[in-house]
């Protein structure tokens, strides 16, 4: 698919044939051997060494193992972090910058060895990459999401490895993806990736904090309010930038997606690949959704606030009803017609996310009115619903 107005196609009918267990009972885990095209993000602090410096065996073993993957007629698209901490050790910083500008120039310095390394052990197996650097404002506005699928596409259909990171040079806090993870989660689904491995330096999800004596991993979630109770942390690695709560909540995106997701050790790459027992494989939630909406409820930045009444919002969380003039008391915010914005209830809850049709300035004298009165007094077009039910995306918070 390569526009963001259209609805997927059909999959694949049956990709590979089921593993089937000790009992017969075809695995969950098959959907990650038999995947054909498969997103692998790697963090951070598994490309690191304790100096600071990129950790280049650790980033071959990566590689030879991938390599192996596409040798055998998989696709793959490789999410990585280590742009700002591959700049650590050429600049002599003894830790991880925190200052922005200071995080943009190792990003600067390190992206480019970063590159360079993955191109070098790529090369060995005869295999071409193809860096991709990218910020949130590429997600916020519809036609740079729509080029990035047309290169990922042809990328990928010229045998090439696209290798993408954010753009942590030029990136601001604001305009950030907030994790790699994230950004990998939405890419599986910009791809339509039939599986997601998200690489890191803890075996998986555990029932309770690894460091914690008793902890035990989870092998399987078949749904993420299974864990609902489980105790995670917000804070990575000193080198990296996001904890379990960052990796659970693009698990979120990327099964909520249709897309499987495995997370464990970067040293499990070629089992979790296989499909064998390692880290926590969490199954899809639901059916693919299309790209139109996932980034509406997902990629896009809000720009306003539209805050409804309570018929509005109760007609909107019944997920059939658009928006119209008549449901809205107050708008918040600069934007325009096409923009994505939030939809507040009466008590303040954002119920959905949406992409507003008209611009901030025209709406005060629109609101509360009904479409009959607006054709009225000022004519043709403004009668038109705010949000489309079609552009509309309702609020699920993370479990």
């Amino acid at each position: 698919m390569n526009s963001l107005d259209s609805s997927d196609g059909p999959q694949d009918a049956q990709r590979v044939e089921s593993a089937q267990d000790a009992q017969g009972v075809p695995s969950a885990r098959s959907v990650i051997a038999g995947a054909r095209r498969v997103v692998v993000k790697i963090g951070s602090s598994s490309l690191t060494g304790p100096d600071g410096h990129l950790d280049v065996g650790a980033l071959r073993g990566v590689v030879e193992v991938l390599a192996a993957r596409h040798a055998a007629g998989t696709q793959i698209v490789l999410v990585t972090s280590g742009a700002i901490s591959a700049g650590i050790g050429p600049l002599g910083l003894g830790t991880r910058p925190r200052d922005l500008a200071t995080m943009q120039a190792a990003a600067s310095v390190g992206q480019g060895q970063l590159a360079g390394r993955y191109q070098e052990e790529f090369a060995a197996f005869g295999i071409q990459i193809g860096q991709i650097l990218l910020t949130a404002e590429d997600t916020v506005r519809r036609a740079r999401y729509r080029n990035a699928q047309r290169a990922l596409e042809r990328l990928l259909a010229l045998g090439v490895v696209p290798v993408i990171n954010e753009n942590d040079a030029v990136t601001t806090d604001e305009l950030k993806f907030g994790d790699n993870d994230r950004l990998a989660a939405l890419v599986s689904h910009l791809v339509l990736a039939d599986a997601l491995l998200l690489l890191t330096d803890v075996d998986g999800l555990h029932d309770a904090p690894p460091s914690r004596p008793g902890a035990r991993r989870i092998p399987l979630v078949d749904d993420l309010a299974e864990i609902a109770g489980v105790e995670v942390t917000a804070r990575g690695s000193a080198v990296g930038t996001g904890g379990m709560v960052t990796k659970l909540e693009s698990v979120r995106i990327a099964t909520g997606a249709g897309v499987p997701t495995v997370l464990t050790l970067a040293g499990n790459a070629a089992a979790a690949l296989a499909g064998d027992d390692v880290g926590t494989f969490f199954a899809a939630a639901g059916r693919r959704t299309s790209a139109r909406r996932l980034w509406i409820a997902h990629a896009a930045r809000t720009e306003g606030r539209l805050h409804l009444d309570d018929g509005a919002a109760r007609a909107v969380l019944g997920g059939r009803a658009s928006l119209l003039p008549a449901g809205i008391t107050k708008a918040e915010g600069q934007f325009d017609a096409g923009d994505p914005v939030e939809l507040v209830a009466p008590d303040g809850t954002v119920v959905a996310r949406g992409l507003v049709a008209f611009d901030a300035s025209d709406l005060p004298a629109l609101l509360g009115r009904s479409t009959y009165a607006l054709r009225e007094e000022l004519g043709e077009g403004y009668d038109r619903v705010v949000v489309h039910r079609d552009d509309l995306v309702l609020d699920r918070p993370t479990s």
